[in-house]
């Protein structure tokens, strides 16, 4: 154990801060979705703002990669986190001031959003680079761990501060995050560069550097097919996100705290299956985990809260949804990470990343514009089974989306078991 620390201490010390930091944005984002909807009480409106942070990521990835490939991975991290920072100071003041509006978060989300564009790829291969190819499992663990732990903490410690000192207090909690982060990087961690003769990426233009990864995904089908499968498994999984919060506070026996516990289960849930997916050992067919982990995903939580009405079972569905999900996580992480040079990482990541993830806006939208528009005045109007099964009060019109997304969800797992049947 004492040799495993030591060959993975500079990860180490990079994946605790940056996940804290990590912890204090999430904060940040969960307080001004509550902001957002007792500033406005839209669901399409809070969809808008999670679509202004994906929309420039989703656009720019595929660029910002071969970026990410030609600069300095340490210096990269450095500069987008204190440009992020700053935005969130431009919140701290503008509601300081009294003078935040909803418009405000659309713009500094896709602000925050274009930053993580470029941090994403280059603290991706930061983490290859500092990591021997043995540890990679264990490090796939240990970041979903993280994450893990960011959703159970997040939700809890951000209504906590929000509701004893306001808005304010959690901005203040994700500055301070974000200097332990940025000093630890500045003075603790030293990402080795890629070998000189290797560095293909900082010779070629961007365009080309560009095609270089779309080319590897196009002679990798496995790959390829991977992420155009999880796409569409964003596409459902972000509808869902942007359901969730209308639905949880729209019930009288919701509200902000039963949201806090709704979504600190799914916390729980990711934290016991990234434990699972550290000591689990290599699965015999990486593909064939993937596709069944994200069938009871979808299924099993868009189904139980379709009928569920209380908050035990809100938590009940979050928990049977997340807790596989680290484990098909772990998987993907080992297939790309194995498959892909580290000198094309950078490029195919954010190839992977435009491909994987430009499916987020369009769910987030889809979301919020079916449960305001469509299923809530439709179940308004509604009697005989659906209203039986489903209601007919507020929340009904979001109970009808998730068994929708039920139903989409076992569709597109079935079908892309076809498309990859000769991997399984």
């Amino acid at each position: 154990m004492k040799k495993i620390i030591k060959e993975l201490k500079p990860f180490l010390i990079l994946w605790s801060t940056q996940s804290f930091s990590q912890l204090g944005s999430s904060m940040t984002g969960f307080a001004l979705t509550l902001w957002l909807y007792e500033t406005t009480g839209s669901a399409l409106r809070m969809a808008l703002s999670s679509v202004c942070a994906y929309g420039p990521y989703v656009l720019m990835s595929v660029f910002a990669g071969a970026l990410s490939d030609k600069w300095d991975k340490r210096k990269t991290m450095l500069v987008t986190d204190a440009l992020a920072a700053l935005c969130t100071a431009a919140v701290l003041i503008l509601f300081s001031s009294g003078a935040l509006r909803p418009w405000h978060l659309y713009v500094l989300n896709a602000l925050n959003g274009l930053m993580n564009t470029v941090q994403s790829p280059a603290g991706d291969v930061a983490m290859t680079l500092l990591t021997p190819k043995e540890h990679y499992q264990r490090i796939s663990g240990l970041r979903s761990f993280s994450h893990s732990l960011n959703t159970i903490l997040h939700p809890i410690f951000a209504t906590a501060l929000y509701s004893a000192a306001g808005l304010s207090w959690v901005l203040y909690v994700d500055l301070g995050t974000f200097f332990a982060a940025f000093a630890s990087l500045l003075l603790l961690v030293r990402i080795p560069p890629l070998e000189s003769g290797r560095r293909n990426g900082g010779r070629e233009g961007l365009v080309r550097s560009v095609r270089a990864g779309l080319a590897w995904l196009r002679g990798n089908g496995l790959i390829l097919r991977l992420i155009l499968f999880l796409a569409g498994v964003n596409l459902i999984a972000s509808a869902f996100d942007a359901v969730l919060p209308p639905y949880v506070l729209s019930f009288e026996n919701g509200g902000e705290g039963a949201l806090g516990a709704v979504t600190a289960c799914a916390g729980f849930a990711t934290l016991g299956g990234s434990v699972l997916a550290t000591l689990l050992p290599p699965p015999k067919n990486r593909v064939r985990v993937i596709l069944a982990s994200v069938m009871f995903s979808l299924g099993a939580e868009n189904l139980i809260l379709a009928f569920a009405r209380t908050p035990a079972w809100w938590c009940a569905a979050q928990i049977a949804g997340w807790a596989v999900i680290p484990v098909m996580n772990a998987n993907m992480d080992v297939l790309l990470r194995s498959a892909i040079p580290p000198e094309m990482q950078g490029r195919v990541f954010s190839c992977r990343n435009s491909l994987q993830f430009f499916t987020i806006p369009i769910g987030t939208l889809l979301g919020g514009f079916l449960v305001e528009s469509v299923c809530e005045p439709l179940m308004a109007g509604a009697s005989g089974l659906p209203a039986a099964l489903l209601g007919t009060g507020k929340g009904s019109g979001a109970a009808l989306v998730t068994l929708l997304l039920a139903v989409s969800g076992v569709a597109l797992c079935l079908v892309f078991r076809r498309v990859l049947r000769e991997y399984i």
